[in-house]
Parts: C-alpha cells; structure tokens; sequence
C-alpha cells in the first residue's frame, strides 16, 4: 500500500489482513513504493504523498513494470483526469471500511481476471481500451 499518512495506512492494513490478504508493505514515497512493486500483485496509491503528487507515476510503474494491479485511493479524485492506462480504478476518501473491503475483493477478481465480478459502487473503474475495463488485466 502506498500511503503517507501512517494511521490511515495501519487502518487499511487492518482490513488488507481481515480480509486474509498479507500487506507486504506500508510505502510513504516512490522510492519505497517501487521498491516493493516486484512482490505486489495488488497496490493502493494515494496520489498526494510525502514526496510530492508522485502517486499517478507509481501507479502506472507498478502496473507496467510488475503487472500489479493499481486503485488508486485519494481524497483528490479528479487529480487522475481519465485514468492511468493500466490501472484499475479510483476510489475517494475517505473510504469506510466496508466500501474498502469491496474494493480489495473486486480488485482481487480483477487481479485473477474473474469478469463476471461486480465494482463496488464508488470505486470509479478507468477504461483501459475501446470496450474494456479494469477487469481485462493480463496476469
């Protein structure tokens, strides 16, 4: 998870871990973040982070360089424009816990290419491609 505010970030770790998934990692800044992007299958970025707004760029170099599959979460939805190509989607903060939790399961499907699964309502899901969404990610 990429995020700069550590008790926001313990809070999502919270639920990454009762939902049965590990959290390899809590990541304040780039270097950090791409440092982890090998062992990831699933990232949460925030965009706005101690090193700047370099969440939109580690989003797109987790998703391109290691296959991870990115939603992106921000209090500044509209920072990302369109999308990032090859990320899933953007959910705004703040978040409650049970919209997070369907956001990691639906991420989750997405990363294991289920694409019969159902986006939570307020994660907003970028077109990848003429005709396709999030849930096409090769991997």
């Amino acid at each position: 998870m990429v995020e700069d505010e550590i008790f926001v970030a313990i809070e999502i770790e919270h639920v990454i871990q009762e939902l049965g998934h590990e959290c390899i990692g809590i990541a304040a800044d780039r270097e950090a973040a791409l440092s982890y992007g090998a062992q990831a299958d699933i990232a949460l970025v925030d965009i706005n982070l101690r090193d700047g707004a370099t969440g939109i760029e580690i989003g797109r170099e987790l998703a391109s360089r290691h296959d991870v599959t990115v939603v992106f979460m921000t209090a500044n939805p509209t920072q990302l424009g369109d999308g990032v190509p090859g990320t899933l989607g953007v959910i705004g903060k703040p978040v409650a816990d049970d919209e997070l939790r369907a956001s990691i399961r639906y991420a989750v499907a997405a990363y294991h290419r289920h694409q019969d699964a159902e986006p939570p309502s307020r994660l907003h899901l970028f077109m990848l491609a003429a005709g396709t969404d999030g849930v096409s990610k090769a991997g």
